[in-house]
């Protein structure tokens, strides 16, 4: 890695020295659920809708059971209710017929089910099966372009370079790490620029002079 990587590997690690996925499951149909329900949506309103959804619903079997108007209204206020009732519907009946209900540990057998994006993937890779991966969110695209990592709108270009930057071992945590600092640090509107620690290499910094 270049010094600029090697500097914000080691402030990340200050700040969030053990970040943690904030969906709450417990199980990796239960995590590919969740994910999916995020798109849009806060992990704070996920974790409140799957609370109540995965006391009755929390395996491919039991959601199936489920008419595609019941699970709508199960995860309305998540936002986008209509394509991730029918999404999950199917990926769930997909799960059946071709895993064996079980989620596929490869991302690319993961992506062929309904609603499971590149990003949903490497979520659920990385976090269930612990592989080396980085998932680009909002969050992680939006602190790695205003730090100079990347430019570009491109999530696919941004993990790419990402990968290309960052040593493969630290792909997972680093991914997590960059979520919670845009999340919490680095947001879309009024940035906490007072306290961050990237002031001195932070492209938005610079450009907006905020005080």
């Amino acid at each position: 890695m270049d010094k600029l990587a090697n500097e914000i590997v080691e402030k990340l690690d200050r700040i969030f020295p053990n970040p943690k996925c904030e969906l709450r499951y417990s199980s990796v149909y239960e995590l590919l659920v969740a994910v999916i329900l995020s798109a849009q949506c806060t992990d704070k309103r996920v974790n409140i809708v799957t609370q109540e959804l995965f006391k009755d619903y929390n395996t491919p079997e039991k959601m199936i059971q489920l008419s595609q108007t019941e699970l709508e209204d199960k995860i309305r206020t998540c936002g986008f209710y209509h394509n991730k009732a029918k999404n999950i519907l199917s990926m769930s009946r997909d799960l059946i017929d071709k895993y064996n209900g079980e989620v596929p540990q490869d991302i690319s057998e993961m992506q062929k089910l309904a609603g499971v994006g590149r990003k949903t993937a490497n979520v659920v890779y990385s976090e269930a099966f612990q592989g080396d991966a980085i998932a680009v969110d909002t969050h992680v695209l939006r602190v790695s372009n205003r730090l100079g990592l990347v430019k570009t709108d491109n999530p696919l270009k941004c993990e790419l370079k990402l990968m290309d930057i960052f040593d493969k071992n630290l792909w997972g945590k680093l991914h997590l790490q960059l979520v919670h600092f845009g999340r919490y640090i680095c947001k879309a509107q009024k940035p906490d620029c007072g306290n961050c620690d990237f002031r001195n290499i932070c492209n938005y910094y610079a450009t907006h002079n905020t005080k």
